[in-house]
């Protein structure tokens, strides 16, 4: 199918006023072999002596500062007749360009292309994926003026793909001011699509690389159930038309846009039913963005500062809240079998609890601090932060549970978020407007319960939210459901009790080909023997031993044995004594054997299925 992307749209008048004439950008890709694109800026109706450009630093949604001036290595400036004008840096991502009394002004320059994620840009033979903030200057002080885009197919791309509106017939696309520039993504190739529609409005999801391994409209099918449960929950559809961009570039990652989103996925990932299933709950959480974090945002974010970091604590909210629902809708949607939802939210709940971060970093100082820590993780970063999407996916189930309490399942979490975006939509929230608005739909404070949960490093309280739903961990079961007979147990097979042995742990995880120590846990058995990350592991109790043998070894001892560690410290050989601690069992949710009758019916009305365990019986 051909896409026609901002046909649907009206025909758009430009502004007449100097003041307001639109910034116009010409793409070319004549060196795409080698990664490169080449813009041209040209700006009208100019009065000043001087004019300044701007490029972003950061992008939204990747809460890190990227530099983007970087893969800039030329550039120049001429006037209208071609003359060359004085362009002189200002600042790291700033030019300043004399005009000498020109009415046009046309800068040019040379941009590298070779980044393949879903925040950056790639250009090839083959196609070209462009982001706003890392391509485009604009004029300091016209960020509300309208941007024009007119990007030049190559011979090998036949096709463009923007959720910008046409400007007319041709290759020219239309954004109301640089903020929606910099918020639509554009890609140039040869890509694979289908469309349908949810709610009155157009949906395209466009597979570039896709032909062969994967089929765009079974892909649809699903990505459709997928736009339909959560315009539901939302009750709302606040965009003119949506573009799923599925790149099958051998990557990962999404990111999130008011009318699309940007996915980054491999060719093998559609014929293995578990991978493709993450693929559609990347899908769920980029989707929900458009509602959560796009237009309902924390005030910190609400008017985007392109040149510095912009702070917020509620990222959790934006991103946590954001990786809760990404799931929830899976199985809403029809997607997601029961236990595939619990093992999902299994994964959830351990990749908290298994790190010592936990104890350390709360959930709004983990989503402050994103600028500096999230995105620029190292090996002691498990012991001392905690990520803002996984525990804040935690922290949206146990708050969404605690709404339901309150309430009788008379409201939840779904009512809080359609209330913030209902208020909040255009001035942004601060932490105290989303708890307030809990309050109100929960019908009382729940001022401890955000004290413990975000406020501070505290433990998360798991039994109230597992008692309500009937479930319980694996493992942990009531001790009167255990057989308490010793006979009986001592007449297992041996096989069957060594399997059920305690394993043991050293606390450090090593490899490559020096064996050397990646990461040492803080309160672990390797921290209390002195082991250093870079300390290159070379024998167990006076045997050599590597990364293949490593695992073999661990199995000649017990919890509680006390081995000898020869290591290797910047050429020093050093001896340690380390004693094997137990190893800690992953986190695995499963319904209780006999829920009550009111279980079962909180558990229906959070699913919103029939209830009921697809789990086999055995």
């Amino acid at each position: 199918m051909r896409l026609l992307f901002g046909l649907l749209a009206a025909t758009l008048t430009l502004p007449a006023t100097a003041a307001d004439t639109p910034l116009q950008y010409t793409l070319t890709f004549p060196e795409a072999a080698n990664h490169y694109a080449h813009i041209e800026l040209k700006v009208t109706d100019v009065s000043e002596s001087e004019l300044e450009f701007m490029m972003p630093v950061w992008t939204p949604g990747s809460y890190l500062v990227r530099e983007f001036a970087r893969h800039i290595d030329q550039i120049s400036a001429k006037d209208g007749t071609g003359k060359d004008l004085e362009i002189k840096k200002s600042r790291k991502n700033r030019w300043k360009v004399s005009t000498n009394g020109a009415d046009t002004v046309v800068v040019s320059y040379r941009l590298y292309c070779r980044e393949m994620s879903v925040r950056t840009n790639w250009v090839e033979e083959n196609f070209a994926m462009l982001n706003g903030a890392p391509t485009f200057l604009t004029l300091v002080g016209g960020r509300e003026r309208q941007h024009i885009v007119k990007p030049k197919r190559n011979g090998n791309w036949k096709q463009i793909v923007s959720p910008l509106s046409k400007l007319d017939a041709t290759d020219a696309y239309v954004a109301e001011n640089f903020d929606e520039l910099v918020d639509s993504p554009l890609l140039l190739g040869s890509p694979q699509s289908a469309e349908f529609q949810v709610g009155g409005k157009p949906h395209w999801l466009v597979n570039q690389n896709g032909e062969t391994y994967w089929d765009v409209d079974k892909a649809a099918k699903d990505v459709e159930k997928v736009v339909a449960e959560h315009q539901r929950m939302w009750g709302t559809v606040p965009y003119p038309r949506y573009v799923f961009f599925n790149m099958i570039t051998e990557s990962g990652g999404g990111l999130e846009h008011d009318n699309s989103t940007v996915l980054m996925t491999s060719r093998w990932r559609f014929r293995v039913e578990k991978d493709y299933k993450r693929w559609l709950t990347l899908v769920s959480h980029e989707f929900f963005h458009t509602w959560n974090v796009r237009r309902l945002r924390p005030r910190g974010l609400r008017k985007y500062d392109y040149e510095r970091e912009n702070y917020t604590d509620s990222l959790w909210i934006a991103e946590g809240l954001t990786s809760y629902y990404e799931n929830l809708a899976m199985i809403r949607a029809g997607l997601f079998t029961r236990e595939e939802y619990l093992a999902s939210l299994s994964s959830d709940i351990d990749g908290v609890e298994k790190y010592p971060g936990k104890n350390v970093q709360s959930l709004s100082d983990s989503s402050r601090d994103t600028w500096i820590k999230f995105y620029r993780p190292d090996e002691n970063s498990r012991n001392t932060t905690v990520s803002y999407y996984g525990k804040g996916a935690v922290a949206g189930f146990l708050l969404d549970a605690e709404i339901r309490r309150a309430t009788k399942n008379e409201k939840s979490l779904d009512d809080v978020m359609r209330l913030m975006f209902k208020r909040h939509e255009k001035e942004g929230y601060l932490p105290e407007d989303f708890r307030a608005t809990v309050a109100e739909v929960a019908g009382k404070e729940l001022t401890d319960w955000f004290r413990t949960h975000i406020d501070t490093a505290s433990p998360m309280e798991y039994d109230r939210a597992l008692e309500w739903f009937g479930l319980e961990f694996a493992g942990k079961e009531k001790a009167e459901e255990k057989p308490a007979d010793k006979e009986s147990s001592d007449e297992k097979p041996k096989e069957e009790q060594k399997k059920s042995e305690p394993k043991p742990w050293t606390g450090f995880s090593a490899g490559g080909s020096r064996f050397a120590i990646s990461s040492v846990q803080s309160g672990s058995p390797a921290a209390k023997a002195g082991l250093n990350v870079g300390d290159e592991v070379l024998a167990i109790n006076g045997f050599r031993v590597d990364s293949s043998s490593l695992s073999s070894r661990m199995k000649q001892y017990k919890v509680g044995d006390t081995i000898s560690i020869l290591t290797s410290r910047r050429q020093e050989v050093i001896e340690r004594s380390l004693t094997l601690a137990e190893e800690r069992k992953p986190l695995k949710l499963k319904w209780i054997k006999k829920p009550t009758d009111e279980q079962k019916a909180n558990a229906a009305a959070w699913l919103l299925d029939e209830g009921g365990s697809d789990e086999k019986e055995k």
